[in-house]
């Protein structure tokens, strides 16, 4: 698991000087630490964790010598820069149940000949640190037009280890025939003579 360096967060700068200096806010809160924890890290390491994790995404944070698990709970960005403005990170217990999210991954889409409507990216569900998946992939090779794909049709989704957020009917992934695909003669032929019936 990654550890990321933070320090305390500096009070006699406003968020604002803090992030020309080259640093980035950020927070730790949770049921396991006395009192919540006001960080600061270098841009480089918030952009690090912007680009490789996802919230909800596990990871060590080290503060004062000391090795904090935490999940990624909130990152802001500046609207225009898209930099990272600020990252809140939840403590992570062993016993303690938490709320997260994965993230579903689609590969091999451009291998399907059929039109792929992708309508879910984010699973909320809650479950122990130990039992949390960060991403779940879909690999949609050799999958026809016909194909449904709902949230309990995934099987890191369907485990009694965790506990889903949302309706496990709803549709992650729909494959269907491409619009204005190309028919052969004989289909063509039978279309019209239907038509005709």
């Amino acid at each position: 698991m990654e550890v990321i360096n933070v320090q305390n967060r500096d009070f006699s700068m406003k968020a604002k000087k803090l992030r020309a200096k080259g640093l980035v806010p950020g927070s730790v809160f949770g049921r396991s630490l006395s009192e919540s924890l006001s960080i600061q890290m270098e841009k480089s390491v918030a952009q690090k964790i912007n680009q490789n994790l996802r919230e909800g995404s596990k990871l060590h944070i080290k503060l004062n010598g000391k090795n904090i698990p935490v999940q990624i709970k909130e990152k802001s960005l500046h609207p225009l820069s898209g930099e990272v403005q600020n990252i809140n990170f939840q403590a992570l217990a062993a016993d303690e149940i938490v709320n997260s999210v994965t993230h579903i991954m689609f590969v091999n889409d451009e291998k399907i000949n059929g039109l792929v409507e992708k309508m879910l990216f984010e699973v909320p569900y809650s479950s122990l640190p130990a039992d949390m998946i960060d991403t779940v992939t879909i690999d949609l090779e050799g999958m026809k037009p016909g194909v449904l794909i709902t949230v309990k049709d995934i099987p890191e989704l369907n485990s009694d280890k965790i506990e889903l957020k949302i309706d496990p009917d709803l549709l992650v992934l729909r494959i269907s025939e491409k619009r204005g695909a190309i028919v052969s003669d004989e289909e063509e032929e039978a279309a019209v003579e239907e038509a005709e019936a």
